[in-house]
C-alpha cells in the first residue's frame, strides 16, 4: 500500500507540475485524480474520515482555492510539498492535519507541535507517531 501511495503522489505531482508550466488544463484531470484517490481510500478503508481520506480532501481543498487568483501561488506550494513527500516522505500537510482534535489522543502542546513538525519521515502513518 506504500508504493501505491508513493505512485499517487508521484503521479499528482508530475500532474500539477505540467499544470503550471504548460497545460492549464491539467489542474482539473489533477483535482479528478486526487478525488478518485479519496474515493479510493474511502473504500478502501471503509470510512470517509480515515487518514489517507483527510489527506486527499485538504490537498484538493488547497487545488481549488488556488483556483481564485489571489491564492494561485498555493499550487506552488503544494507542488514543492507534494515533492518533497515523494523524495523524502515528508508530508507537511499531513502533519498539519495530524494535529486536528479528532486526530489526536494528546492535548494539544507545544511540545508536541515541536516533535510533529520536526521529527523525521515515520514509516507508515504520521498519527502512529503522536500515539
Amino acid at each position: 500500500m506504500r508504493a501505491l501511495r508513493r505512485w499517487y503522489w508521484l503521479a499528482t505531482a508530475a500532474m500539477l507540475a505540467a499544470a503550471l508550466v504548460a497545460w492549464p488544463e491539467g489542474l482539473a484531470l489533477t483535482m479528478a485524480f486526487v478525488a478518485l484517490q479519496a474515493v479510493h481510500f474511502a473504500l478502501r478503508a471503509g470510512a470517509p474520515r480515515a487518514f489517507p481520506v483527510q489527506t486527499r480532501a485538504a490537498y484538493l481543498a488547497i487545488l481549488v482555492a488556488g483556483t481564485w487568483p489571489p491564492l494561485a501561488f498555493l499550487h506552488w506550494l503544494q507542488l514543492a510539498g507534494t515533492c518533497g513527500t515523494v523524495a523524502f516522505d515528508y508530508c507537511f500537510l499531513a502533519r498539519v492535519l495530524s494535529l486536528l482534535p479528532w486526530n489526536r489522543t494528546r492535548p494539544l502542546s507545544l511540545r508536541l507541535v515541536w516533535r510533529t513538525f520536526a521529527s523525521g519521515p515515520v514509516q507508515g502513518s504520521v498519527l502512529g507517531m503522536l500515539g
